[in-house]
């Protein structure tokens, strides 16, 4: 997987990245991708976007090609560490107001710039997760499906896993098969390349180091507050909800307006958790669409 590597460092991460498109005079935009995955999560979106676009697909903090350290995971992988990251990288590029899209990771990170620094954001297009589940996310059976989140803090999960490949594909494979729609199969080459990034020893760590770090959807709506009206998230946002995502279920869509000052709903039937792979027209159609708007 041949791509560009960021020139600056940040906190002493750089970041690896794919840029594609109609180059800087045209707008920006900024695709974040999930766990279990990569920049290559992308892979169905980014040329439908690059005919009209600039876009530029990093690898995160501690995934793909990008660095990974033994930091402390909560001060260097959380939400905050991942987004100061993302902004060297707009900054370095020198990208005019990009649209930020993202899902699973990606969507939180994208947020947490929109929030920091909303003067760089034309507007985002993010999936789930998405702030307003609050403690609905400790019904029971929400947490049947958030196990992992508890199971990657412990040292267990690193022994029976990191550095493992055959492991790594095991575990993989479960989330890629049960988190997506009923129509969608990850391929085997799909699968042999992210174990290929995750088998490494040290790189399946390194990629759940945001959970480590309490940046997990289950800390984030434990801890949230409804912010006062005019500390909402101000930028133009598209919020795409799948109806199979046994993560996040439609119903927790009900309180997006208290979260976001501008916020457009769109309910995607027979799609599950990875978005950009299950429906990437619609993906690219929003991006595309939040691109060519005139910014606010």
């Amino acid at each position: 997987m041949a791509g560009m590597r960021q020139d600056q460092a940040v906190d002493g991460f750089r970041l690896a990245y794919d840029r594609t498109g109609q180059g800087p005079q045209s707008p920006a935009v900024v695709l974040l991708h999930g766990w279990p995955g990569d920049r290559t999560d992308y892979r169905e979106v980014a040329p439908r976007v690059a005919a009209t676009a600039d876009v530029i697909v990093p690898d995160l903090r501690g995934f793909g090609e990008s660095d990974k350290h033994q930091a402390d995971p909560a001060a260097q992988y959380n939400a905050a560490a991942q987004a100061r990251s993302i902004v060297g990288l707009i900054n370095e590029l020198g990208l005019r107001q990009p649209v930020i899209a993202g899902y699973d990771v990606g969507s939180r990170i994208a947020q947490a710039i929109a929030r920091q620094r909303p003067d760089l954001v034309r507007a985002l297009v993010i999936a789930p997760p998405l702030p307003g589940i609050g403690d609905r996310i400790l019904d029971p059976a929400a947490q049947r499906e958030f196990w992992y989140q508890s199971f990657h803090n412990l040292d267990l999960c690193l022994e029976l896993i990191d550095g493992k490949p055959d492991a790594v594909l095991a575990y993989l494979r479960h989330f890629w098969s049960h988190w997506s729609g009923p129509g969608y199969e990850q391929g085997s080459g799909d699968l042999d390349h992210l174990v290929s990034v995750y088998g490494a020893p040290g790189a399946f760590a390194a990629s759940i180091a945001w959970y480590r770090a309490g940046a997990g959807a289950v800390a984030a709506s434990l801890a949230e507050q409804i912010p006062e009206p005019d500390q909402r998230i101000p930028v133009p946002t598209t919020v795409l909800w799948p109806s199979h995502d046994p993560l996040f279920p439609q119903g927790w869509s009900d309180r997006i307006e208290e979260f976001f000052a501008a916020a457009t709903l769109t309910l995607l039937d027979g799609v599950g958790h990875f978005t950009p792979l299950e429906c990437p027209e619609t993906f690219a159609a929003a991006v595309a669409a939040a691109a060519s708007a005139m910014p606010g």
